[in-house]
């Protein structure tokens, strides 16, 4: 299939979200545009830690700026987005890597997220990643520090909404129940 670069500059909406039960869900990043709407599903490992490092990455903005960058230092109540994805919901891609960026000229958060594939280390390697030459497709999307804060409270949200931890091992409880390693198997 030939590479597809949907692009976002800037998006309406931009958020993450699931289908399907906790233990089952899907997780993916959704990006909308008037009628343009783009869904890339990955990992919930990745939603998380796309999610910190975008608060770290807008932490440092407003450290080394002396708070003069247009970044809130919390989600403004109007930026907030607690709606379902958008649907209908049809898979563009799987992600694979993703790269985070601020653009001090345009004082953005610009995501990047590629397709997974079986040249995702050659590309990076080979310095490729967003390049024309990047066989893989490409979700690209620029962010204000706004919009960005309120991705970053939702998809978190989003991650801790699953199945709660087990008290003891950390391991996700299931409703059928849950045979805890550190009880060796015995119910407490």
């Amino acid at each position: 299939m030939p590479r597809q670069v949907f692009d976002y500059d800037p998006p309406e909406r931009f958020v993450a979200g699931t289908t399907g039960p906790p233990g089952a869900r899907t997780f993916f990043l959704q990006a909308r545009s008037g009628p343009a709407l783009t869904s890339v599903a990955l990992e919930k490992a990745q939603v998380s830690a796309l999610a910190e490092r975008v608060e770290e990455l807008l932490d440092e903005v407003v450290r080394r700026s002396g708070g003069a960058a247009p970044v809130p230092a919390v989600t403004p109540a109007d930026a907030r987005d607690d709606a379902p994805l958008d649907t209908p919901i049809e898979e563009e891609f799987r992600v694979g890597t993703m790269t985070l960026a601020w653009d001090g000229e345009r004082q953005l958060v610009v995501i990047e997220c590629f397709e997974v594939g079986d040249d995702d280390e050659e590309a990076a390697a080979a310095g490729l990643a967003g390049d024309a030459e990047d066989p893989r497709s490409l979700l690209r999307v620029s962010l204000s520090g706004a919009s960005a804060r309120a991705f970053c409270s939702r998809a978190l949200a989003v991650v801790a909404a699953g199945r709660p931890p087990c008290p003891f091992c950390g391991d996700p409880l299931d409703p059928a129940g849950h045979v805890c390693p550190r009880a060796n198997g015995y119910r407490r």
